[in-house]
């Protein structure tokens, strides 16, 4: 009997792993990175200080596969206490596009909202600042944004 419960805890422990190597490898796949660097080098955590600032090489952290760069050492230990807090939602791509039809479209680093202490980046070019629609229908856009981000990284 004891060595089944070795066996099964052996198991747990490799498919514990395997899905932690498995969660990095999707995130990467499928966040707005451009060389492994979140936000084009924009600093997360200034976004919740109404101030997008870009940030440096020097204050940099790779949070499972995924590059951040901060404008301060200060912002960067803020991040390290609650990354997932400030993490900008559906990997960094417009949220009104992940929301309307799943899609993965490129944002405008100083176009973003903070809602229920969470990150929203959206696209804003050639007339078109998806912030704006996506205030017009926001509930239903973000059920279905996060419906369609969780199909997307499955």
């Amino acid at each position: 009997m004891n060595s089944w419960k070795f066996l099964f805890g052996l198991l747990l422990i490799t498919a514990s792993f395997t899905l932690q190597a498995q969660t990095k490898e999707v995130r990467v796949e499928h966040f707005n990175l451009s060389n492994s660097l979140a936000i084009q080098g924009y600093d997360p955590v200034s976004y919740f200080s109404n101030t997008p600032t870009k940030g440096t090489k020097q204050f940099s952290y790779n949070h499972k596969g995924v590059v951040y760069y901060f404008a301060s050492q200060k912002n960067k230990d803020t991040f390290l206490k609650e990354p997932d807090k400030y993490e900008p939602q559906y990997g960094g791509w417009c949220a009104y596009a992940m929301g309307k039809a799943g899609d993965k479209v490129s944002i405008d680093v100083n176009t973003y909202k903070i809602l229920n202490g969470k990150l929203y980046l959206f696209y804003n070019k050639f007339f078109n600042n998806t912030m704006l629609t996506w205030n017009e229908d926001e509930k239903k856009l973000m059920q279905a944004a996060n419906t369609n981000w969780a199909k997307t990284i499955q």
